[in-house]
C-alpha cells in the first residue's frame, strides 16, 4: 500500500526564455513582471547560455533598456522623433567580470541545471524609475502605442559600443510595476461642495465618501451619496464616473478618460427641501475600455488579461510632481444636474488603484482570477524557488507577439 506520508508536494518553477535567431544565445528569466515596492525594486536576474565556440574571442553583454515614446509613430517627419531610447543598465556577462556576484535562488537552479556554458547577470531600476504603462492608441493610429517599455536586450559584440546585429541578439520585454502597500489603512476618502443659485436663496449641498482609500484591480467602488437640497431648484439625475488621469511628464501633457460610469434617476427629482441617500458601484476594468483611445494600460496590448495602469506612488518624502515617466492617478466624479439654468453641481474624490500587496490573501485571490483568465500569464513569487531537485524546473517562449523587436 502506497505510504502517503511519503509524497512530497514538488512544486514547478516556470522560467522564460528567449533564444537568438542563430540559436547560438539563449537568455533565461525567472519573471517578466518585476515590482516596484517603492521603497525598493525587485532586481532583474537572469542567465544567459552561450555556444562559446561561437564567440571567438567576443563578448556577450547585457543591457537593461527603457523606451520613452510620448508622440504618436506616424507623426514623426522631417526626422523629428517622439521617442526616447535610453540604457539604464549594462553589464558585461562573459566572459564575467564580477565572478563573486551574490546570486538569486533562480540564478542557482538555473546554473545549476544549464551547466558550464551559462552565466548570471543582474539589473536594478534606477531611483525613481517609472512604471510600465502603455496608452491604449485608437484602430486608424498605426505604429507603436505611446507609452513606457522596458526590455533586457542582450547581444554579441567584441566591444560594449559595437552595433548589434540581429542574428545574435535577443530582446525580451519586462514591465515594472507597483504593488499596493501591506495595509490600505483606515482613511476613508470624501468630499462635501455646495452651490448657489444667482437670484434665489439656499444651496444644494453634496457630500461623498468612499468606503477605501486604495482598491485593487476588478473590486468594486462603492461611493456613498448624501444630496441636501436647500435651495429652490431640483436635481434631475445623478452621474457618477470613475476617471483615469494621465500626465505625460515629457512634453507636459494631462488629460483625463471616464473608465466607468452610471447615471441614476432614481429618486429623482430630488425637490427643494428635500435629501436622498445614494450609493453607486462601479467597477473599472481595461476590458470593458478597449475603443477608448489614450486610456492607459499597466501591459502590453496583446495580452487578454491586461489591467487599467495603477496609480502611481512615490517615496515617503518625495514629491508627486517629481514622478517621471507617465503618472497616473484616479478619482470617483459625482455629477448633480440641475436643471438648464441650474447647472451642474460636481465634486472628485481621489482614490489608489493597485494591485495587491505580495503575499496577502487578496494577492492569492487576484492571481487564482488571472489564473482563470488567462492560462498564459502566472506570479511567482521568491517562496517558490525551493531547495528540490534542479528537474523540477518549467521553460516558457517567450511571446513574440508581446515583443518590439528592433529591426
Amino acid at each position: 500500500m502506497l505510504d502517503l506520508l511519503s509524497l512530497v508536494l514538488v512544486v514547478a518553477v516556470k522560467v522564460f526564455k528567449k533564444t537568438t535567431p542563430n540559436g547560438k544565445v539563449t537568455v533565461y528569466l525567472g519573471k517578466r513582471d518585476f515590482i516596484d515596492h517603492v521603497d525598493y525594486c525587485d532586481p532583474i536576474d537572469g542567465v544567459v547560455v552561450v555556444d562559446t565556440e561561437y564567440l571567438k574571442g567576443r563578448k556577450v553583454y547585457s543591457q537593461l533598456v527603457t523606451t520613452y515614446r510620448f508622440g504618436r509613430e506616424e507623426d514623426e517627419v522631417m526626422g523629428v522623433k517622439f521617442s526616447k531610447e535610453m540604457v539604464v543598465g549594462q553589464e558585461q556577462v562573459v566572459p564575467m567580470i564580477n565572478s563573486k556576484m551574490e546570486l538569486t535562488p533562480v540564478q542557482e537552479k538555473l546554473l545549476k541545471k544549464l551547466g558550464p556554458n551559462a552565466f548570471p547577470f543582474t539589473f536594478s531600476f534606477p531611483e525613481m524609475s517609472p512604471s510600465s504603462v502603455t496608452l491604449q492608441p485608437s484602430e486608424e493610429d498605426q505604429g507603436k502605442p505611446m507609452g513606457v517599455e522596458y526590455c533586457v536586450r542582450t547581444y554579441v559584440a567584441e566591444s560594449e559600443d559595437q552595433k548589434s546585429h540581429k542574428r545574435s541578439s535577443v530582446t525580451l520585454a519586462i514591465k515594472k510595476l507597483q504593488h499596493a502597500p501591506a495595509s490600505r489603512g483606515r482613511r476613508l476618502p470624501s468630499s462635501l461642495v455646495s452651490k448657489g443659485f444667482t437670484f434665489s436663496n439656499g444651496k444644494i449641498s453634496l457630500e461623498v465618501t468612499l468606503d477605501k482609500e486604495i482598491y485593487y484591480h476588478g473590486e468594486k467602488i462603492a461611493a456613498n451619496l448624501i444630496v441636501s437640497n436647500n435651495s429652490r431648484k431640483s436635481v434631475r439625475n445623478i452621474r457618477c464616473m470613475v476617471v483615469q488621469h494621465v500626465e505625460i511628464t515629457m512634453i507636459n501633457s494631462q488629460f483625463s478618460r471616464h473608465v466607468a460610469s452610471l447615471e441614476s434617476r432614481e429618486g429623482c427629482p430630488v425637490t427643494p427641501g428635500a435629501s436622498l441617500s445614494k450609493t453607486f458601484y462601479l467597477v473599472p476594468l481595461a476590458r470593458s475600455n478597449k475603443d477608448i483611445r489614450g486610456v492607459a494600460l499597466d501591459g502590453h496590448l496583446k495580452e487578454d488579461d491586461v489591467n487599467l495602469a495603477s496609480s502611481t506612488l512615490v517615496c515617503e518624502g518625495k514629491c508627486p510632481a517629481d514622478a517621471i515617466g507617465i503618472v497616473v492617478s484616479y478619482s470617483v466624479r459625482v455629477k448633480l444636474n440641475c436643471g438648464t439654468l441650474g447647472g451642474e453641481l460636481v465634486t472628485d474624490v481621489p482614490f489608489k488603484l493597485l494591485h495587491p500587496a505580495e503575499g496577502s490573501v487578496e494577492r492569492q485571490r487576484f492571481n487564482a482570477m488571472k489564473k482563470m483568465q488567462s492560462i498564459e500569464r502566472h506570479r511567482y513569487e521568491n517562496s517558490l524557488y525551493t531547495n528540490e531537485e534542479e528537474d523540477n524546473i518549467v521553460f516558457e517562449d517567450f511571446a513574440r507577439l508581446r515583443m518590439n523587436e528592433p529591426e
